[in-house]
């Protein structure tokens, strides 16, 4: 039991411990249903990991390496953009504090224009009802709360016998904290995270080498993306070796030192080692709510993000995958409409996925295989950035859509794209899956000249004609 016992109770309706999209979501949802709400955020600032140190900081270097590539590739290699070595990691980012600030600005304004009360501190629970938070000053606070969102995330999986420092051997959350751009980097993993690193510092002229025991970059998604991703890291001098476990990760004063299962060393002047993260619910004292994690360290949680107490939920990282900052602000909200007994729709499974590598990824909908394993047949149109007149003009010709149809071409199931604009290109197609549409739709709409949505309509032709030749084969 907590040692000040007389501690006065400020009474809200909903306490939501976290201040990212699944929190933010969260709070602004049950405070537009008019009710009382205090977010409570252990961080200086608003905006959880996912402004300070993952998405917004990532996406934007991603975003100088992108801009980098295509500036050559459009000026047909006239001007040479390739960064010097020993080149100050900030000034590749000179946007980064301005995009940030902007960023936690906006949703600090957007709590405060709702009413939302805002505590910093670290939060942990007292009894089922009662949260107390410790400021930064020491100073102690409680909130009564008739209905909580745990939204606290996750943080990189750092296990004993790696040493990471955050100097030279870095996890997710340290790597963008580099004073200079490293001549060399070991990546240990081939994950979401792991690849999207790997792929932007190759592309900023590292040379990356990328460990991990799966065969290739991202094993779980459709084999023609991903090689299109390890083709492009290639081309940019990158080394994948797959099949391989690191044992012994040493720094030895001037350099990394990565011993692999099979003898070989890799030696780098930097290492990511980014083998998973887990949830953030070390201190929460979840005992004293009744609650305690999973075997996998995660809170569980229904099909509304409810745990086993019926006034606490769940959401983001701390509930496992997706692990996705869009699922996660559209569980905060689910969340606070069940816990104030607002009306939801029924959940729809058709969520896009964006890896944000270079070449970005992005999926909805069933994959080639699943569709094959329900259905009993796929038919797959495909097109090629390259074979686009607009892929030609913009230096996008890494890139392919895949549109997966049943087995008699006719209704579309999955939407799958490798290619710089992909996140942005996807929701066609999942607007497409919602509304039920066959094919022939993407054939009898007009696309504007030159688009890449344009790919659409051509992979929509490459099903229509097979299609076709299944017919004249009958």
């Amino acid at each position: 039991m907590s040692e000040t016992p007389n501690l006065s109770e400020q009474r809200f309706d909903m306490v939501v411990i976290g201040s990212g999209p699944a929190g933010q979501k969260a709070a602004v949802q049950a405070a537009k249903a008019k009710a009382s709400v205090v977010v409570i955020e252990e961080g200086a600032a608003v905006g959880g990991a996912c402004v300070h140190r993952g998405t917004i900081p990532s996406k934007t270097l991603r975003e100088t390496a992108v801009a980098l590539g295509l500036l050559r590739r459009r000026s047909a290699g006239v001007l040479d953009l390739q960064p010097p070595q020993g080149l100050k990691l900030a000034s590749l980012m000179t946007r980064l504090d301005q995009v940030v600030t902007a960023h936690q600005h906006f949703i600090k304004d957007q709590l405060e224009r709702n009413g939302i009360a805002q505590w910093h501190g670290r939060a942990k629970f007292i009894s089922p009802h009662v949260i107390e938070v410790r400021g930064p000053d020491g100073s102690v606070r409680r909130a009564h709360a008739a209905h909580v969102v745990i939204a606290t995330g996750s943080k990189p999986r750092n296990p004993a016998g790696v040493p990471i420092d955050h100097e030279n051997v870095l996890d997710s959350d340290s790597i963008l904290t580099l004073s200079y751009l490293p001549r060399s980097l070991a990546v240990i993993g081939s994950g979401v995270i792991a690849t999207e690193y790997a792929s932007v510092f190759a592309a900023l002229g590292v040379t990356v080498t990328m460990i991990d025991k799966s065969p290739r970059p991202l094993a779980f998604l459709d084999e023609e993306l991903t090689n299109e991703v390890s083709r492009s890291f290639e081309r940019a001098g990158g080394t994948y070796l797959g099949g391989r476990n690191a044992k012994q990760i040493v720094w030895d004063g001037l350099e990394v030192h990565t011993t692999l299962d099979d003898s070989r060393v890799v030696r780098s002047e930097k290492l990511l080692y980014c083998l998973g993260r887990e949830s953030n619910v070390a201190g929460l004292a979840l005992e004293n709510a009744g609650l305690g994690p999973t075997t996998r360290g995660l809170i569980a949680v229904d099909a509304c993000c409810r745990t086993i107490i019926p006034h606490i939920y769940a959401v983001g990282d701390v509930i496992g995958p997706p692990s996705l900052a869009a699922t996660a602000m559209e569980q905060g909200r689910r969340a606070a409409c069940h816990a104030l007994g607002l009306p939801l729709p029924a959940s729809n499974d058709l969520v896009p996925a964006g890896v944000y590598a270079i070449p970005e990824l992005s999926m909805v909908g069933l994959s080639e295989a699943q569709a094959r394993e329900r259905f009993g047949g796929a038919i797959v149109g495909r097109a090629s950035f390259a074979e686009l007149a607009r892929g030609q003009i913009s230096g996008i010709e890494e890139g392919l859509l895949k549109l997966v149809c049943d087995g008699e071409g006719k209704k579309v199931l999955g939407v799958h794209i490798v290619g710089e604009g992909a996140t942005e290109l996807v929701h066609v197609g999942q607007v497409a899956l919602i509304a039920g549409w066959d094919v022939d739709q993407f054939v009898e709409n007009v696309f504007n000249f030159p688009t890449l949505a344009e790919a659409y309509r051509v992979a929509a032709l490459d099903v229509c004609k097979q299609r076709q030749n299944q017919k004249n084969q009958k």
